[in-house]
């Protein structure tokens, strides 16, 4: 992926583009260099996915610090940035999460233009349904919720989501559509695209962005980290932060101490591409089944985790009759398309189903995980936290709240609670 048609030193236009179009497109260069390690950086960051990639870029922009390597073991955003169902939200009920994925959204809505680069951002609209009595409550309070939040958030009727939504059975047997939580900014983005343009605007402000370079130890004394031993050699640092999703609890080993995480695989699936029929994005909590539409016109389709832990990167067909035997009553539609293809993520989840960024007993170690399924459309939000974590070595205002000693303190953000499902 690093020859896509961009150029790492200069700006996307339409003089670009019309230039290159003259001379045969010969002139595009990488979008990001991928250079050998040096033996020292300053900040090392372990995972070259969205959010460790948003963490450096808003490192540079925000703090000045460059000097900066970006180790993945794997090729770029090879990981759960590429194997999602790209939803973008914000409407949550807990104060701590709906800052965090609101500043995510608003940094959505502008990052094309921030980096130069279309990540396709689709404020398409997002409706979580309520199919029982106790979601309508749930979902009430969250627009309460929300607007005491700046969170612009509302309720719907079930004749106001059949004009949203044709395609839509309001009256199944089993789980009638009551009303549902809309929020209009929601949508989706080019998961892929949110990657390059991050990786890209890193590598031209001069960082590093290494691939298969796998982390096979961590060197720590007197409590403070050193260095890290790699596919491709020892790699000194002052600062590492890991930011690996599932294998967080891995890497966290490897620097001798633990995390109150689990890993699990997360399933997805596409169908045929088909007209367009479904301009929003639609999270059924009760059968636990999620729709939107791409640009393609695949119905994209997600559901809950696998129920024991894993680090399967393949999908399951019992998956995919679960997760479609839950869909087909609301949208009877989808039980007349075949499925094109279909792939599994390695999700990390804590107990109250809400991230950690926090630092770690090892001075000079910083931990971004435990997102769960909602880690893509947390990613600006989640790296410019992480960001000034790093950078002035103990949180801001967004993270502080999502630190490890909560779990002694017993100061949970509960959102499992509050959304009825994982995220």
């Amino acid at each position: 992926m690093s020859a896509s048609p961009s150029n790492s030193t200069g700006k996307y236009s339409v003089f670009a583009i019309a230039r290159e179009a003259m001379r045969l497109h010969t002139g595009w260069k990488k979008a990001w260099t991928s250079p050998e390690p040096k033996k020292k950086y300053q900040v090392v960051i372990v995972g070259a996915g969205g959010h460790g990639l948003a963490t450096a870029y808003y490192l540079g922009k925000n703090f000045g610090i460059t000097d900066i390597a970006i180790i993945e073991k794997g090729w770029l955003g090879g990981g759960n940035t590429g194997r999602n169902t790209t939803i973008i939200r914000s409407n949550y009920l807990q104060d701590p999460s709906a800052a965090i994925y609101d500043k995510a959204l608003k940094l959505y809505e502008n990052l094309s233009q921030d980096l130069n680069y279309n990540i396709m951002f689709s404020p398409r609209g997002l409706l979580m349904l309520a199919q029982t009595e106790h979601e309508i409550r749930g979902y009430k309070r969250t627009v309460y919720a929300n607007q005491l939040q700046d969170v612009t958030t509302e309720w719907v009727t079930p004749h106001q989501i059949k004009e949203m939504l044709p395609i839509i059975n309001i009256d199944g047997p089993r789980y009638p559509v009551l009303g549902g939580l809309y929020q209009p900014r929601g949508g989706t983005a080019r998961h892929d695209a949110v990657a390059w343009g991050y990786a890209r605007a890193c590598s031209a402000m001069g960082m590093d962005i290494i691939q298969n370079c796998e982390v096979t130890g961590v060197e720590t004394a007197n409590g403070q980290v050193r260095a890290v031993n790699t596919a491709k050699g020892r790699i000194e640092c002052d600062k590492l932060a890991m930011i690996v999703a599932g294998n967080s609890s891995v890497l966290a080993e490897m620097a001798g101490f633990r995390l109150p995480i689990e890993s699990l695989a997360l399933q997805a699936l596409v169908s045929e591409p088909i007209k367009p029929c479904c301009d929003l994005v639609i999270m059924a909590n009760t059968v636990h089944g999620y729709l939107s539409q791409s640009d393609k016109g695949e119905m994209v389709i997600g559901g809950g985790t696998d129920g024991f832990n894993n680090y399967s990167q393949r999908g399951s067909w019992h998956h995919v009759e679960e997760t479609v035997r839950a869909l087909v009553e609301t949208f009877p539609m989808l039980s007349r398309l075949k499925m094109l293809r279909q792939w599994g993520g390695i999700v990390d989840m804590t107990g109250d189903r809400s991230p950690i960024l926090s630092t770690t007993p090892v001075g000079g170690i910083f931990v971004n995980c435990g997102w769960g399924t909602g880690g893509f459309k947390a990613i600006p939000g989640s790296g410019w936290a992480m960001a000034e974590l790093v950078a002035n070595g103990r949180p801001g205002a967004l993270a502080a709240e999502f630190g490890l000693n909560r779990f002694k303190e017993g100061r949970f953000i509960d959102e499992s609670v509050a959304a009825g499902v994982a995220h």
